[in-house]
């Protein structure tokens, strides 16, 4: 162990990036983008200063760190809900260490570190760390089993604690250069890689993420064994005979934990979004490891059925409250949408890799539609209260035992929150990528961005106000002149694609092109894969500009979802709308939105931390006092869908009629 910790230490981006094989497009680290814009930044700072204390406090107050100290002591009693609480604290300890890398606290990293030691005494000799077992191994959390690894398959999430354990000590090791919650992993891992395999224990993980955090370690290491172990545990999964293959029921079937069939046969996301997310993120990241275009096609058909068949219109994915689980295809139902927040972080997770895979920007269009809407939906503004589902609209009406009409500031099961906690700190890393001399600007974020190109020197500096304005300015900076491709994604939104399908298409298609300038020049230029290509020699303080169309467009949906038949949704930029009660007259659910009905922007400074908002007239269905049921013309006003929850319990709406159709419906 010493003498690897040693070759860590002294070869890190030797080992990072030395694989023979790997993604054709490599990103840019998010240590190398300094963030200096108004939407991102005070976001990660909230994330920084807010979320990750109160998410370690959490982890105090409710118990989940004393596991680890009474783990230690082999004595107590576990004394959190679920066995898989323990990683909350690794969650948490990985996006603290994202914070790090940027923003040097060394109180946050001493208290990082007081952690790391408890989590190292918990630790049994030979690696195994599972607080649920190991407090009390003779009576053991009940979804635990008996013996080791004896419900892994279903319940027991052994596996998955040890992957957001591997995923929390990349990021501390690459933060800080310590290697002590490296350490641990690695001991762990090493005795994953020990019981499991071809010619030892088989067992497909039930809740995925070990595959992405072995990858991780790989990564670090160069240790082969943790890449070998991740794609055996992908090529398990379809290949127990314990279930029923004639049951519709997905537990019995194993769909629940796409374990059905192998992972190559697939074609449709089934079961638990997040798990399912998650297994497409590893696989994604085994194939471009391993060069093994099986599993690439795949992931590409049940991509396709994803973006085709199951998403909402706000990014939100899993539809279904019962098992947190995908439907049946087009089965998106608005009343009782689920869309759990860390389905979307997951998705988030997985398109990036499909881009890095394939280099076309409609994974990024998916990835900025679930990260500008129903990822951020999920936490407050105030940064320490958190939705765990993302509803499609609230009513007074109706509820439902998922329905989440106000945030929470925690929960019994907590996975959600500390998610976010180490997602947001890592969003500066998906804005640009490379590949040779082509550099690939995907998010539109202002920042000031050190890279390497043709073995030089270059600054990137990008200018805007996105997601509320259009006009992005780049200032190309080379150490010295030099030739490269600036690969600019010109979003789906911006040409005239609500979504990189026809499960939603816009009403009306728009005349209005972006415009690229370069030195204040228009710029003819060709879209190849959802990228604008401008191909130069690039000398110092070169100028591009570009201008996308931020309409206010009306979003329709295939006439297969039938909650939405005769509806709309309103968009500006990547951003869905919905109205909420408090600035529509107290209700939502009665307002109609005729096809002839004019919309127009207002920047408001003073609301929801400064919103763009959109206005209209529109009609309502009221009851007049003699209980006589009408329409009267009244003010409309939508707000971002991920801003709504912060001033109060009431009405939501996304989808709004086009006619009045079911008047009992909207007037109750």
């Amino acid at each position: 162990m010493k003498k690897l910790i040693v070759l860590i230490i002294l070869f890190p981006s030797a080992l990072l990036y030395g694989q023979q094989k790997d993604y054709p497009i490599q990103t840019v680290l998010f240590t190398q983008v300094n963030l200096t814009d108004h939407f991102w930044l005070p976001r990660i700072e909230t994330n920084r200063t807010v979320t990750i204390p109160a998410s370690f406090a959490r982890c105090e107050s409710t118990g989940r760190v004393n596991n680890f100290v009474m783990a230690a002591a082999k004595k107590g009693k576990f004394c959190t809900k679920y066995p898989f609480d323990d990683t909350d604290i690794y969650k948490t300890i990985e996006g603290a260490s994202y914070s790090l890398a940027v923003y040097p606290d060394p109180k946050l990293e001493a208290y990082v570190d007081s952690l790391i030691t408890i989590i190292g005494k918990a630790q049994e000799p030979d690696g195994y760390l599972y607080t649920a077992r190991t407090i009390n191994p003779n009576e053991p959390h009940a979804w635990s089993g008996r013996e080791r690894w004896e419900k892994e398959r279903e319940l027991s999430h052994e596996l998955y604690n040890a992957g957001h354990l591997y995923e929390a000590a990349a990021a501390h090791y690459q933060a800080t250069k310590k290697t002590n919650l490296l350490n641990i992993a690695l001991k762990n891992a090493d005795l994953v890689c020990s019981v499991f395999g071809p010619d030892k224990k088989h067992v497909a993980p039930g809740h995925e993420i070990v595959e992405m955090g072995l990858v991780k370690l790989y990564r670090i290491t160069g240790k082969k064994e943790y890449l070998y172990t991740a794609k055996f545990f992908i090529e398990e999964r379809g290949h127990f005979n314990g279930y029923d293959s004639t049951s519709k029921d997905l537990w019995k079937n194993g769909a629940y934990w796409q374990d059905n069939i192998p992972v190559v046969d697939q074609d449709e996301a089934e079961g638990h979004a997040v798990r399912a997310g998650y297994l497409y993120a590893a696989v994604a990241d085994v194939a471009a490891l391993t060069g093994d275009d099986s599993l690439i096609r795949a992931i590409d058909r049940i991509w396709n059925n994803v973006v085709d068949k199951k998403m909402y219109v706000q990014g939100g994915v899993g539809a279904i409250g019962d098992g947190e689980r995908y439907g049946v295809n087009y089965e998106l139902p608005n009343a009782t949408a689920y869309n759990e927040t860390c389905a979307a972080i997951a998705l988030v997770y997985w398109n990036y890799r499909m881009f890095l895979l394939h280099g076309d920007a409609k994974y990024i269009d998916v990835l900025e539609k679930s990260l500008y809407n129903g990822l951020i939906s999920g936490v407050g503004l105030d940064g320490k209260s958190f939705f765990y589902t993302n509803a499609m609209q609230i009513r007074n009406s109706f509820t439902h035992p998922s329905m989440e009409a106000t945030r929470s500031g925690w929960f019994e099961c907590s996975c959600c929150p500390t998610n976010l906690a180490r997602l947001i700190p890592s969003i500066p890393g998906y804005i640009y990528a490379q590949k040779a001399d082509s550099l690939y600007v995907n998010l539109f974020v202002s920042s000031q961005a050190e890279l390497l190109i043709n073995q030089k020197k270059l600054e990137l500096i990008q200018k805007n106000n996105y997601p509320w304005d259009g006009g992005l300015q780049f200032t190309v900076n080379p150490a010295s002149s030099t030739f490269f491709h600036l690969l600019i994604r010109i979003p789906g939104w911006a040409r005239n694609e609500a979504i990189p399908s026809t499960l939603y298409r816009f009403q009306q298609p728009s005349e209005t092109k972006p415009t690229i300038k370069v030195n204040g020049v228009i710029v003819d230029y060709t879209i190849k894969n959802g990228y604008a290509s401008i191909s130069r020699t690039w000398k110092k303080n070169d100028q591009v500009e570009v201008q996308l169309p931020m309409e206010i467009r009306k979003v329709v949906a295939s006439e297969k979802l039938t909650d939405d038949i005769g509806k709309v949704a309103l968009q500006r930029g990547p951003l869905i709308y919905c109205a909420e009660w408090i600035d529509n007259h107290g209700k939502t659910s009665n307002i109609i939105l005729p096809v002839n009905t004019n919309f127009s922007g207002e920047w408001r400074a003073d609301l929801l931390n400064g919103v763009t908002i959109l206005k209209s007239e529109a009609p309502a269905v009221v009851i007049q006092p003699d209980d006589n049921i009408s329409t009267v013309k009244q003010s409309f006003t939508a707000i971002p869908y991920y801003s709504w929850a912060n001033r109060g319990k009431g009405e939501m709406e996304v989808w709004f009629p086009t006619e009045v159709k079911d008047i009992e419906l909207l007037t109750k």
